[in-house]
């Protein structure tokens, strides 16, 4: 008989192995967490972990805005 291995049965980490904190949002340009989100996800609940991996999708325009660039130095 085949010993089953014992899985736990909660929601994965987003994390992508590009760990970057974008310094004006102050999130993980990989994982979109912020940093204690990133700190204390093995000790949240199940509940927790699901509300931000929900929201996450919703903070990747935070990081596309641009703050000039060429197009502002020219005027356009």
């Amino acid at each position: 008989m085949r010993d089953e291995i014992w899985k736990r049965n909660e929601i994965d980490s987003p994390c992508v192995q590009i760990c970057v904190v974008h310094p004006a949002e102050r999130l993980c340009t990989g994982c979109l967490r912020s940093i204690d989100e990133i700190t204390r996800w093995s000790k949240m609940s199940a509940e927790e972990r699901a509300a931000i991996m929900a929201e996450l999708p919703s903070r990747a325009p935070r990081l596309q805005k641009r703050r000039g660039g060429r197009a502002a130095r020219l005027g356009g």
